[in-house]
């Protein structure tokens, strides 16, 4: 990683409300790497209409609810990516090649996601930068939420200071 590059890696990456790339409009992306080399992150806000048991059905009965495919991000959306429970709670990545039983304590609660976000090198660090997205601490419940489509007020709401104020901004700011 060089001296630029400031690993965002299991933090949340929060976009802002002006940020109107309908990819990543009002996401929570929970990030998996970040380095000089590029980042890679799953959406954890979006559940898709594909309920799980349909997209693995070997993984649905470990699946977090609501259990659907989420829309992990743009990028290979063919593939599925699947993120677990770790023994000390944080998320960790699986081997959904692999039976669940064989998962240990990862497999017992899953999340399910069809593509993921990914950043060419300096890319993410740019967009920061320029004020298109919040970099705050995960909380295991984040990735794995019951609410998710409340999550980006949520996350916003439990900062500090005037970063809290964020989310209540409105869906649109011309009919405020």
């Amino acid at each position: 990683m060089d001296r630029e590059t400031r690993s965002t890696s299991g933090r949340l990456l929060v976009a802002t409300p002006d940020l109107e790339d309908p990819n990543f409009r009002r996401t929570v992306v929970y990030m998996l790497a970040h380095d000089g080399d590029g980042a890679l992150g799953l959406v954890v806000n979006r559940p898709g209409k594909l309920p799980a048991a349909a997209a693995l059905p070997n993984w649905a009965t470990r699946a977090a609810e609501p259990a659907m495919l989420y829309q992990g991000g743009p990028v290979e959306t063919g593939g599925v990516i699947g993120l677990g429970r770790g023994a000390d709670g944080v998320p960790v990545a699986l081997d959904l090649a692999e039976q669940p039983d064989d998962a240990g304590e990862a497999g017992r609660l899953v999340r399910l996601f069809a593509g993921y976000a990914g950043w060419g090198p300096g890319q993410l660090d740019g967009e920061i930068a320029m004020g298109g997205w919040i970099v705050v601490d995960a909380r295991t419940e984040d990735v794995f939420s019951a609410e998710p489509t409340g999550l980006w007020r949520a996350v916003l709401g439990r900062q500090r200071g005037t970063l809290a104020w964020l989310a209540a901004y409105p869906d649109d700011i011309r009919v405020n």
